[in-house]
């Protein structure tokens, strides 16, 4: 077995299982170290002993790959996770608008995003980083997005298209935490509420319904921002008049976002029955932090599937030219 590609699945599958960042980052690094390397050199272990990036861990399993051999690891790995969830709905999906990357709180380049989006068989995915408020996750101002707006135009191509975004941060009132102007050169603008998500449920509707009617906003992100599993604990979700929101949504065009990460299940599946009720388009996204996150998008198609949702009211399912007349669209 290839060793840099034994290294790799295992970055790829400590992702996927949203294992400790720094297990993955470990294996990502070792497999940047070796990536030049000629067999001979991986043959050295000496020598390979002594190359920065290689712990132990990764060691046992270059020497594994190279003796023919699926790694122990990456055995007990593909095990544990098991393969992607399948559903219909799933094989109907064409892309991803909400992902993250290392320029604020995701754990990789935009290029190894890019590429793991590609290897999934996407025709586009958004770059969504975090806005400026949002310190903890090293969110963009607006010198750091227009510099990652360079980046970003030139990484389409071959069928796949790298589309321009942002997760702003909806703020108090229902304010968007980036320059107006700036929002406006982008493709994709996915809203979301990361602090305060304990307000009353007045205040907290207006904040939503506010947000969702800014022309600017495309798709309303995991909207009771609840924790229902994993690391970082559980968190009950926001308290909102959903009904008023979701019907906010689909007065001005803007996709409720189904999350797919397992920890957040968000909506809960009675707001995914509501904003049906409405009339609301969706957008089943990954929220992914690193490349193994992207294959999360099964998550959300499974739950979408089992809550009804019609595949043509997913922008998700719709090709690229379809998405960008939505965004395009007159609110």
């Amino acid at each position: 077995m290839n060793p840099h590609e034994a290294l790799t699945e295992i970055a790829t599958l400590l992702e996927r299982e949203r294992s400790s960042r720094y297990k993955s980052k470990a294996f990502r690094a070792a497999a940047d170290a070796i990536s030049s390397l000629s067999d001979e050199q991986l043959r050295d272990g000496a020598g390979l002993r002594r190359r920065k990036g290689i712990g132990e861990s990764s060691f046992a399993v270059i020497q594994q790959a190279l003796e023919g051999r699926t790694p122990d690891y990456l055995a007990e790995l593909r095990e544990r996770v098991g393969a992607p969830r399948e559903s219909a709905l799933r094989t109907l999906l064409r892309g991803d608008l909400h992902a993250h990357s290392e320029w604020s709180d995701g754990l990789t380049s935009i290029e190894l995003m890019v590429d793991a989006a590609r290897a999934l068989g996407h025709e586009y995915l958004a770059l969504t980083d975090h806005s400026p408020r949002l310190r903890v996750a090293n969110g963009l101002t607006a010198e750091r997005l227009r510099a990652q707006l360079k980046i970003v135009a030139g990484l389409s191509g071959e069928g796949f298209t790298l589309l321009s975004g942002i997760e702003v941060d909806i703020l108090d009132h229902g304010e968007l935490d980036q320059e107006p102007d700036l929002l406006d050169e982008l493709d994709i603008v996915v809203a979301s509420a990361h602090s305060k998500l304990r307000m009353e449920r007045a205040p907290m509707t207006r904040r939503l319904v506010a947000a969702v009617s800014n022309p600017r906003v495309d798709v309303l992100g995991h909207v009771t921002g609840r924790l229902v599993e994993g690391s970082r604990g559980t968190r009950p979700p926001s308290v909102f008049d959903a009904r008023a929101v979701f019907a906010a949504c689909a007065a001005n065009t803007v996709a409720v976002e189904i999350n797919s990460r397992p920890e957040r299940q968000d909506p809960p599946d009675d707001l995914i029955a509501i904003a049906l009720a409405e009339g609301c388009l969706f957008s089943i996204d990954s929220d992914a932090h690193a490349p193994g996150q992207l294959s999360l998008l099964d998550y959300g198609a499974e739950r979408a599937q089992r809550a009804g949702v019609p595949a043509d009211r997913i922008v998700t399912t719709w090709p690229l030219d379809r998405v960008r007349e939505w965004t395009a669209r007159e609110r």
